[in-house]
């Protein structure tokens, strides 16, 4: 099975491929620009969560391992994160959309089920 940091390796590529995606609707598609302002707000946001929940995750391994008690997993500051993202598309209507927002910060989600059943079709 794959280990937490290769999962983020792998989240932060299907990032950088949304991101230029975003970079090209938002270019080319001008109507939709908020949309894909939003989905790219959301996107960072999403990732920065997922980046603090691999953190946390090594410290509670550390502490486990080594018989301390565990520490807590950072649940404030990812729905903090989540909180600050649909504040700056709520505070910046027109450059940001709110849904689009709130769907890219689903997208990490989406990227680690999407990787966890192309592993289990290759691996079974």
């Amino acid at each position: 099975m794959l280990d937490l940091h290769q999962i983020y390796a792998t989240q932060k590529r299907g990032l950088f491929f949304l991101l230029a995606g975003c970079a090209i609707g938002w270019g080319f598609l001008t109507s939709y620009q908020t949309i894909f302002a939003g989905i790219a707000l959301g996107a960072l946001f999403g990732t920065y969560n997922f980046w603090i929940l691999v953190r946390r995750m090594e410290k509670f391994d550390k502490s486990i391992s080594e018989g301390r008690r565990a520490a807590s997993m950072g649940t404030a500051f990812r729905f903090g994160s989540g909180v600050a993202a649909v504040a700056v598309a709520m505070l910046l209507p027109e450059y940001f959309h709110l849904i689009s927002t709130v769907i890219g910060l689903m997208f990490p989600y989406v990227f680690v089920l999407v990787e966890r059943i192309i592993y289990l079709v290759r691996n079974h």
